[in-house]
């Protein structure tokens, strides 16, 4: 597979890779103002097919591309294949023998929701990194070619950043914002930057006897359970534990699981990420008998708590969809926020996408969903889940 998407991505390149520009740039050997030509040969941008040997390099540059993420990782596509066993088509453009710009993808196909290649499944953030718009424009071209070579109905770019390079021919969608909000171990200065109501439901947790406990696989089953019983009661179909496990292991270090207890009893539960200056709470759930103990306010800012002494310095509260009760709750604590600009190229498909929970043919199916026991939920949620990325 990895030799024939090489080949195309060659011949894609050999169109423009003989003059040494970018699609789109002026036409081969053209002369500029100055009776120069563009760009000399060592400025050849080269598109390439990612494998694990790649993993490294890869790795490294996210590490160093100032608006990469955590998504971004090579770590996330191993996680992506051994769960769900999706085709990876990750790219990555060369320039002097030295990787510019990368780009995950996955082939999703499956027969409830179509064919789609995709950046990247189960991440909130996405698309193409890239040293600059020409690195970008040619990733862009290859992941179109890509599609098109794989008769997908669509490529789905979860872009975190407006203005890049050439957006032509792609439909956008304004569905998802995110939020952060800067977190200090000042624990006054920290809750003073959150309006009353927020600082009165954190406060409300501590009344109530609610603590908090950091842990990894150990805290796994007691995360699950949670998890599974807030995603069942807002009618979405359940990851696999198998899911979590793999990111406890790809991630030692910078992953881990934060418990909420009410003396023995769980009352919440987040999973969480880290990636240079920021906590990512990615996944989390509580039982609705705490909600009225404050247990996700106090559970956010535990979280910030411990991060903020191990030295992070910003709270990524991840996308919600705008219009939601998880929007409404992230927004009411006054964080920053930032729109989403994630973006469809439609191949086969006549239309862009509609695969989210608020189009009103799956309400429903969604609430049939909340009335089915916990444990059918956790049987049949995974196969369906699987081809929703």
């Amino acid at each position: 597979m990895r030799e024939w998407i090489d080949q195309l991505l060659q011949s894609s390149f050999h169109k423009f890779a003989v003059s040494g520009l970018a699609p789109g740039s002026e036409a081969a050997g053209a002369a500029t103002s100055t009776g120069a030509t563009p760009f000399a040969p060592s400025s050849y941008i080269a598109v390439k097919s990612y494998s694990n040997a790649d993993a490294a390099v890869w790795d490294d540059y996210v590490r160093r591309a100032g608006h990469a993420t955590f998504c971004h990782l090579s770590g996330w596509m191993r996680v992506i294949e051994r769960t769900w066993g999706h085709q990876s088509h990750g790219l990555y453009a060369e320039r002097e023998g030295q990787i510019v710009g990368v780009l995950p993808l996955f082939h999703v196909a499956g027969p409830l929701f179509g064919s789609m290649l995709v950046s990247t499944p189960n991440a909130v953030y996405g698309g193409v990194v890239a040293d600059d718009d020409r690195v970008h424009d040619r990733l862009i071209e290859a992941a179109k070619s890509l599609a098109a070579q794989l008769r997908v109905d669509y490529l789905e770019l979860r872009d975190t950043r407006n203005g890049e390079g050439t957006n032509a021919g792609f439909h956008r969608s304004d569905l998802y914002v995110t939020f952060d909000h800067p977190i200090t171990p000042d624990e006054d200065a920290l809750m003073k930057s959150f309006p009353r109501d927020i600082r009165r439901m954190i406060r409300q947790g501590a009344r109530h006897g609610l603590s908090s406990e950091f842990g990894c696989a150990e805290s796994l089953d007691d995360f699950y359970e949670v998890y599974a019983t807030s995603v069942r009661n807002l009618g979405t179909p359940v990851f696999p534990k198998k899911l979590f496990a793999e990111f406890l292991r790809e991630f030692p270090g910078e992953s881990d699981i934060l418990v909420i207890r009410q003396d023995r009893r769980v009352a919440g539960a987040v999973m969480n990420f880290y990636f240079r200056d920021a906590v990512m709470p990615y996944y989390g759930g509580a039982y609705p008998e705490f909600y009225r103990a404050g247990v996700n306010n106090f559970m956010y800012w535990e979280l910030m708590q411990g991060a903020a002494r191990r030295g992070y310095t910003r709270f990524d509260f991840g996308r919600s969809k705008r219009g939601t009760g998880a929007y409404e709750f992230k927004r009411g604590w006054g964080m920053t926020e930032t729109p989403l600009p994630y973006k469809f190229f439609l191949v086969r498909a006549k239309r862009a996408p509609n695969l989210n929970p608020m189009n009103p043919k799956f309400k429903l199916m969604i609430e049939a969903w909340k009335r089915l026991p916990l444990s059918l939920t956790k049987l049949i949620g995974p196969m369906i889940v699987k081809y929703l990325p």
